[in-house]
Formats: C-alpha cells, sequence, structure tokens
C-alpha cells in the first residue's frame, strides 16, 4: 500500500491511500495515521480513491483513527471510496459513522467550519 501525505487549507491534511489495506498494510495507515495525531493534527481527510480493497482489519484501522480523532476534538473525512470498496463501507455500517464526500475538495468544504 501506498501513503501520501498533502496539507491543505486550515491545518487539513489528506491521507491518499493506494493499494489494499488489509491485516498486511493496516499496522502502515495506523501508524501514518497517529503521526498525524502526536503532531497535533486536528482535521484528517481520508482519501480511498486509489485504495482497491479493504478489509475487517482496514475497517478497523478507520474505527480507531475516527475514535481517536474524537478524542482530540479534530475531524475525520473519507472520500472517494468506489467499487468494492464502497461497498464494504456501506454494508458495514461505515457510510454512517464517518463523514462522507465523493472529492477531497468536498470533503475540505465539510472539514471547514460554518
Amino acid at each position: 500500500m501506498e501513503l501520501t501525505k498533502t496539507g491543505l487549507p486550515d491545518g487539513v491534511v489528506t491521507l491518499a491511500l493506494k493499494g489494499r489495506l488489509d491485516a498486511g498494510t493496516s499496522a502502515q495507515a495506523e501508524a501514518a495515521i497517529q503521526d498525524f495525531l502526536g503532531a497535533g493534527g486536528g482535521k484528517l481527510i481520508l482519501d480511498l480513491a486509489g485504495l482497491d480493497y479493504i478489509s475487517s482489519a482496514g475497517l478497523r484501522v478507520l474505527l480507531v483513527a475516527n475514535k481517536a480523532m474524537r478524542r482530540k476534538a479534530g475531524a475525520l473525512a473519507l472520500c472517494g471510496a468506489q467499487g468494492n470498496v464502497r461497498e464494504v463501507l456501506e454494508v458495514s455500517g461505515f457510510t454512517t459513522l464517518f463523514l462522507m464526500a465523493d472529492t477531497p475538495e468536498q470533503a475540505l468544504a465539510a472539514l471547514r467550519p460554518a
């Protein structure tokens, strides 16, 4: 799995995931998210557009990230989920647990204060 970190306006960071988020790569994704939180990050967009597959281990990474962001009074949005990844998120109920957007730009707009 490849991870690409991009800084956006208002201190928001996008972490783009590419490939598979499964038992073999979940530790890498979790470490990247923990690094973001450790640096004091408050708003994170996980761009799933390049993700081909997500397993239960990957879903756990998303849940742990969401919980950690809430503890820090931060915000987390998922964007770009498509195909099988989108289906897994829908079937597992994650689309109701997370702020969902089609693009990073939509996610950024949703995370901005009103």
